[in-house]
C-alpha cells in the first residue's frame, strides 16, 4: 500500500501558500478601496457642510472645517492625498452650480 499523506501534506501547503500569496493581497486591496470610497464620500459630504456653513472667500475657514471633519472621524490620510481629494470635491461642487 502506498502512504499517500506526504502529498496530501504537500498540496495543502501548497494551497496555503497560494491563499497567502493571492488570496490575502487581494482581500486586502479590497478592503482598502471600500475604505477609499467611503473617504472620497465623507470628504464630499464635508465640502458641501463647509460650503453651507460659511459664506463665500473663507476658503481657509472652510478647508479647516472639513480637515477637522475627516479627523474626527477617523481618518488619518496623507496631507498631500487629503489635498487633491478636497480640491476634486470643490472643483465638483462649483461645476455643478451649487456654489
Amino acid at each position: 500500500m502506498i502512504d499517500l499523506t506526504p502529498i496530501f501534506q504537500a498540496l495543502i501547503a501548497l494551497v496555503a501558500a497560494l491563499i497567502t500569496a493571492f488570496l490575502i493581497p487581494y482581500i486586502k486591496t479590497k478592503m482598502t478601496a471600500e475604505q477609499q470610497e467611503n473617504l472620497v464620500q465623507w470628504v464630499e459630504f464635508a465640502v458641501l457642510a463647509a460650503e453651507q456653513l460659511y459664506g463665500s472667500n473663507m476658503g481657509q475657514e472652510k478647508k479647516a472645517y472639513v480637515l477637522e471633519f475627516l479627523k474626527q472621524q477617523g481618518y488619518t490620510v496623507d496631507a498631500a492625498q487629503l489635498e487633491v481629494l478636497i480640491e476634486g470635491a470643490v472643483k465638483e461642487l462649483l461645476n455643478s452650480g451649487e456654489a
